[in-house]
Parts: C-alpha cells; sequence; structure tokens
C-alpha cells in the first residue's frame, strides 16, 4: 500500500519541483446529471419546433409560390419573389397598410393617454384600490370576438343602444349607421379596440407610478413646482420606459388586428375597413392564394419588427435620460 512518503515523491520532478496537478476527469454518472435538464427540456424543445417552427418554414416557402388550397399541385410550383412583388406594387396592399398605421397610431396613443389617465386616478386612491384594479381589468379579460360582437350589437343602426341613447337625450331623428358608413366605421373599430385594451396600459404604468421614487418628487415640491411641473418634468420622464414597454407590446396586437375587424365589419363598407390581417384571411381562405397571402405575412411581420426596434431605440433612450434606478 503506498504511503505518504511515496505518494509525496511521485508528485516531485527530479530537481525538486511540484508536478502540476492533472485535471481531474468528470465521472460519467456526473455527465450523465448535467444532460439531465437537456433531456427534460427535449420535450419542450420539439414540442415548439413541430408546432411553430415548421408551420413557420412552411409558410416561408410557400410564399415563393404560387400555392392555391384548392390545387395541392401548385405547392411545388415556385416562382420566386413574384408574391412580393405583386404585393408591393398592388394598391389595394397600400390602403390597407395605411389603413392599419393609421388604426395602429389612432389606437396607441388613445390607449396610452386614456391608461396614463386612469393610473394617475388610481394611483392616488388609498382605500379600496385593490378592488378598483379589478374592476380596470375587466374589459382585458373579454376575448376580442366577444367585443366584436357587443359593439356590432351596441352600434346597430335599428336596435343599437348608442343610437337609441343619441335619440332619447339629443332629440336626434333617425340613426348613425355607425358600421356602414365609411366615414364612422373605422373609428368604430377604434373604439372598440381601445374599450378592449386600454387596461393593459392603465396596469403597466400604474406599476410605474408604484415603483416611482419619492424623494424626486418631494424635492419639486420644496422647489415650490407646480403639480403640471412635477408630473411635466419628474414623473413622465420617469414612467416614459413604462410607456414604451407598453408600447411595444400593444403595437405588435394592434398590428395583428383581425377578430374585432372581422366580426364588426368584415373589411366593409367596401373595403373600407379592411387591415392588413383582414387582407391576408381573405386572400387566403375566400381566394385561396395561400402563397400570396403568406407573402403579405412577412411583409406586416417585417413591419412589426421595424416598429419594435423603434420602441426598443425609445425605450433604451429614456431609460439612459433618467439613469441608473
Amino acid at each position: 500500500m503506498m504511503n505518504f512518503e511515496q505518494r509525496g515523491s511521485d508528485d516531485m520532478q527530479p530537481g525538486g519541483t511540484r508536478l502540476a496537478q492533472r485535471t481531474p476527469q468528470i465521472p460519467s454518472v456526473v455527465r450523465e446529471h448535467l444532460s439531465l435538464p437537456m433531456k427534460l427540456l427535449l420535450p419542450a424543445f420539439l414540442s415548439v419546433a413541430i408546432v411553430v417552427l415548421l408551420p413557420l418554414l412552411f409558410s416561408l416557402y410557400t410564399s415563393f409560390t404560387a400555392y392555391r388550397l384548392t390545387d395541392p399541385d401548385t405547392l411545388t410550383h415556385f416562382i420566386g419573389w413574384r408574391n412580393y412583388t405583386r404585393a408591393l406594387t398592388n394598391e389595394d396592399f397600400w390602403a390597407a397598410f395605411g389603413r392599419t398605421v393609421l388604426f395602429l397610431t389612432l389606437a396607441l396613443n388613445l390607449e396610452m393617454l386614456l391608461g396614463l389617465g386612469i393610473a394617475l386616478l388610481l394611483n392616488r386612491v388609498t382605500r379600496g384600490q385593490r378592488a378598483l384594479r379589478t374592476v380596470m381589468m375587466f374589459p382585458m379579460m373579454f376575448s376580442p370576438v366577444l367585443v366584436g360582437f357587443q359593439f356590432k350589437f351596441m352600434l346597430n343602426d335599428s336596435t343599437g343602444v348608442i343610437n337609441h341613447l343619441l335619440q332619447v337625450l339629443f332629440g336626434m331623428h333617425g340613426s348613425i349607421p355607425f358600421l356602414v358608413n365609411e366615414k364612422t366605421a373605422l373609428l368604430s373599430l377604434i373604439a372598440a379596440e381601445v374599450w378592449n385594451s386600454t387596461p393593459v396600459f392603465a396596469v403597466i404604468l400604474l406599476a410605474g407610478l408604484m415603483a416611482l421614487p419619492k424623494d424626486p418628487i418631494e424635492a419639486s415640491k420644496v422647489d415650490g413646482c407646480t403639480p403640471w411641473q412635477t408630473f411635466r418634468y419628474v414623473t413622465l420622464p420617469y414612467l416614459m420606459p413604462f410607456i414604451y414597454i407598453a408600447m411595444t407590446i400593444r403595437s405588435l396586437d394592434v398590428g395583428r388586428a383581425y377578430d374585432i375587424v372581422r366580426i364588426m365589419t368584415n373589411g366593409g363598407p367596401g373595403g373600407r375597413t379592411e387591415l392588413l390581417w383582414t387582407m391576408i384571411g381573405r386572400i387566403a381562405y375566400d381566394d385561396s392564394h395561400m402563397g400570396y397571402a403568406n407573402a403579405i405575412a412577412y411583409i406586416s411581420v417585417l413591419v412589426s419588427i421595424l416598429f419594435t426596434l423603434y420602441f426598443f431605440r425609445k425605450l433604451n433612450a429614456a431609460r439612459r435620460h433618467i439613469g441608473p434606478a
């Protein structure tokens, strides 16, 4: 049996210098334990690959083909960039794109203003704030399909409660065709979208107000600032990162608006409320041009990515402006 003197002499060079210790080898049992997390995550990775990645790659491939749902043989008819050039030279595409940008701009700004106002009011409430927060979140709990049906019935020109209230309160004769008039149809869609999603802004901005440091506000009061000056130069800069976070989340949702538009107007009257994603649905399923529809979808995804990058740049700028927390 080797004693300590022998082991020590084995580790020494002839000149008396100790040899560098060898790198320990990881036992096979430890290697198996290290691979265990990957084995546990493998079903999730496979599920994501099957459910998300494969359809994504398939839709990308079909965007370069003349694929029609009614003719499976067209799946192998490769036409290159023709679907993309067709979309970018189509007046209907640019009209839908412009309406989508208008819809997104008006909806986001109205949601931000209303959500900010609700958050400021709730932040001043000391008793019953939890109950009010719960009530505030009710609209976002409804699905867009249900909201679309609600507003469709409320704005009906013959049996809608909105026209009835206008006639009773203001003595109006006749009714306003909110959903069949091209001047009011898009505004009606925006109203439904704003009602459904304003709580998202309110919740995020209320969280920002509750995380706001008290020292700058107290210092502004000591310096004699008015409430508006305190809000403009102290509160709002601290809230800007939260505003841009909410803008990023909601821009992705509003840019894909489909359910409410499909239920309330179905793109009418005369295509005046057709947005990008309702146009994609019509081309894909009503006209069966799946390849062309997928090309438009990827163009809209690219636009959404550009919006997201813009809001992230504004978010980083706002964070640099207020300095480290």
